[in-house]
């Protein structure tokens, strides 16, 4: 049986075992089906915040958010 290492990974998502976000603005992991990109409402699409990198998304200026009900 595979252990789940969610419990020992904080970055891990509570959906799927050793999955990781990676931004804490995104809903899942990108590619994943029922979601797409949309502007960081916290930094609104710059990837700024007070002159640093939006934390909330990574910089980028975009976040992961689902699209589609399940």
């Amino acid at each position: 049986m595979a252990k789940d290492d969610s419990s020992s990974n904080p970055a891990a998502s509570g959906n799927s075992p050793g999955t990781i976000r990676p931004n804490p603005g995104d809903d899942a992991p990108p590619g994943t089906p029922g979601t797409g990109e949309d502007v960081c409402p916290r930094c609104a699409g710059t990837g700024k915040r007070q002159g640093q990198p939006c934390e909330n998304c990574g910089g980028t200026g975009m976040v992961t958010k689902g699209i589609a009900g399940g």
